[in-house]
């Protein structure tokens, strides 16, 4: 991959906002980063090379609410896969299957689509953080109630401090790290 923007750089474009959702809470947001069309392709790019290397050819990418949903479609185009989202509950229509989970800072319930996943597709899960873990391993629930088989959790930012690896028990893959 030839970019002017190498992940530092990237990574310089990540802002920084304290106490949100809540106190305590130092929120990474990479929304700055899809502000700058080149920074965005670079991002995109490193992803698509992270899943080529660490998963191989997969067959749907699963993007999370609400960052994978921005990132997994393009990633899925450029590797000629499916895309499906995990969303929060009440926002997908017809049968859905559900799981509920712990955030950093609270509770919530992850919806799929029932036939969202087809049985033996490998899939990979993208989204934007990895914080305690929870979010993934509740998407990685949902993936392998449908019958996909887990490739990889690929994240732009993990918190390595809050050690959320250890909470997924499938492959997850950063490329930042704060």
């Amino acid at each position: 991959m030839t970019s002017e923007y190498d992940l530092e750089k990237i990574k310089q474009n990540i802002k920084m906002f304290p106490d949100f959702p809540k106190p305590g809470i130092m929120f990474r947001d990479i929304f700055p980063v899809f502000r700058n069309p080149k920074a965005l392709e670079a991002l995109v790019d490193y992803l698509v090379d992270a899943i080529k290397t660490k998963a191989g050819e997969v067959d749907i990418i699963i993007g999370l609410e609400a960052r994978g949903f921005i990132l997994g479609p393009m990633i899925a185009v450029k590797l000629g896969a499916a895309f499906a989202p995990i969303r929060k509950k009440g926002k997908l229509p017809g049968k859905c299957i559900q799981v509920s989970y712990s955030l950093h800072y609270g509770q919530d319930v992850f919806e799929a689509q029932e036939d969202a996943v087809k049985e033996g597709q490998k899939v990979v899960i993208v989204d934007d953080v990895l914080a305690t873990g929870g979010t993934m391993s509740a998407a990685g629930k949902l993936v392998s109630q449908m019958g996909g088989e887990l490739k990889l959790g690929l994240v732009v930012i993990e918190l390595d401090e809050l050690n959320g690896k250890s909470r997924v028990s499938f492959p997850v893959h950063s490329l930042i790290h704060f």
